[in-house]
């Protein structure tokens, strides 16, 4: 072979090889930095449980380690990793770009026992079943035309709070000059809403929602039955299926007898609709009872722990408090009560809600979300099946998106501004000898007020619009 050929052919392959060993560089950096990071510390077995045995709620703690390890990473507990994402714009990414790709759940078992088998459509996997009923509860239940035909109830109801709470004044003060008298607020808040029945049975089954977190790291815990938590679920369910089989017979009942007038609630809605459907493995009673369960969970303890955190921030914050109430007299006055038309003007008000909101999310950490195929989340490879958590707390945007995002958030306000307003144009609001609230934070599923907000009240309108 000519000398020349030779070297042409040398410089041919070193120019192949060249190219080959670059493209398999970049292929190899690319494999390393495909999956998210996980978290240092792991333990055999326990994985990261370990970890958060601190003193701070779990929502911080991701927080924090968003801080060290980035946006999205990792964490093992048991046989359960989950991709925990924090920052608006990888949550934007899950929730609107990936939605229907993580707009499933995990088969938890406390959906199974406690959310008649799956049928909640809150924790229900992705399937005709939650489309169906999601489209009734964001159509038809908690649609705007649904809302403000029962403008009445909610009006109703915070005039019977408002009126309870001036009724405790004057009873404390039997009946001679009206003083001012302490309130413990979440009392007043938790036992509204009719909610006295079975308040017991929805804050047990609260709680072992989170145990069922643990049987799904630890498989073996379910097993051992550890701490009989199938008996206790059992059991919780039935008491809280008592009261939705109560409501949906006593529904029913009225509805034979055409005595259902002109106000169809929710669950009158609910028979109507479902009408002519079928949904194998459940017939409509477990049905309504599961949505009226998912309602009912999901808007009376996140409404009473927004509606305390906002209470012990103006209380902490003084002028902000008489800032929000100037602006209830310029715009109400003091001769009538607070009606939801005026909320759009009451733009001081909104602010404080969207604040005590930014800064004590309800539910600080999202319901987990469950990939249905493989997706990229901030450039991070996620398997088909990965559980995913989204920190709410960690950061500050507001934005309600995605398949999942809560249907029933209008109602959520109505209710909070509509009571919050109320109360403060009622009554000035003082703490017991005049000290700051306490603002530790349970650790827990939601984000709640470790110890009780106790409240002065001083009635600071006429007494004939307390009547």
């Amino acid at each position: 072979m000519q000398p020349m050929v030779l070297l042409q052919l040398q410089a041919v392959c070193g120019l192949f090889a060249l190219v080959f060993l670059r493209l398999w560089w970049r292929r190899f950096k690319k494999v390393k930095k495909i999956e998210a990071p996980e978290l240092a510390g792991a333990w055999p077995v326990i994985g990261h449980l370990h970890l958060l045995g601190g003193p701070d709620p779990f929502y911080r703690f991701l927080g924090a380690m968003s801080d060290k390890y980035g946006p999205a990473f990792s964490i093992r507990f048991g046989r359960s990793c989950m991709l925990v994402v924090s920052g608006w714009e990888l949550a934007k990414e899950c929730l609107t770009t990936n939605d229907r790709i993580l707009a499933s759940r995990p088969h938890a078992i406390g959906a199974k026992y406690m959310g008649y088998n799956y049928a909640v459509f809150s924790l229900t996997p992705y399937g005709p079943l939650w489309r169906e009923i999601r489209k009734i509860a964001t159509l038809e239940l908690l649609s705007n035309r649904q809302l403000e035909k029962l403008k009445h109830v909610r009006t109703t109801e915070v005039d019977i709070c408002i009126k309870d709470l001036y009724k405790l004044i004057c009873k404390s003060n039997k009946g001679v000059e009206v003083r001012p008298v302490i309130v413990e607020m979440k009392k007043w808040v938790g036992d509204k809403n009719e909610m006295q029945r079975f308040q017991k049975a929805l804050s047990q089954c609260l709680y072992l929602f989170g145990w069922s977190a643990a049987m799904e790291a630890f498989p073996f815990l379910q097993w051992i039955n550890y701490g009989g938590y199938k008996g206790a679920m059992k059991s919780t369910a039935r008491d809280l299926d008592s009261v939705f089989r109560s409501w949906v017979q006593e529904h029913r009942q009225r509805k034979l007898s055409a005595d259902v007038g002109d106000h169809e609630d929710f669950i009158d809605v609910m028979i109507s609709s479902l009408e002519g459907m079928e949904f194998p493995g459940y017939d409509h009673d477990t049905i309504i009872k599961a949505t009226c369960q998912a309602m009912v969970l999901g808007g009376t303890d996140t409404t009473m722990i927004t509606l305390t955190w906002a209470l012990s921030l103006l209380l902490n914050n003084r002028h902000v408090l008489r800032k929000a109430q100037d602006e209830l007299d310029a715009h109400v006055g003091k001769e009538r009560h607070v009606n939801e038309s005026d909320i759009h003007n009451l733009f001081y008000l909104q602010a404080i809600v969207k604040e005590t909101l930014r800064l004590y999310p309800p539910v600080p950490l999202s319901v987990p979300h469950e990939s249905m195929e493989d997706c990229t989340i901030g450039g991070y490879r996620i398997p088909s099946g990965t559980t995913v958590i989204v920190n709410l707390w960690s950061y500050t945007e507001t934005h309600k998106c995605g398949r999942r995002s809560c249907p029933g958030i209008l109602f959520a306000l109505q209710v909070l501004h509509l009571t919050l307003a109320r109360l403060l144009h009622a009554f000035d609001l003082a703490t017991p000898l005049d000290t700051p609230v306490d603002m530790t934070e349970t650790v827990g599923a939601t984000l709640s007020k470790a110890s009780p907000l106790e409240v002065v009240l001083t009635p600071r309108l006429s007494s004939k619009l307390y009547d």
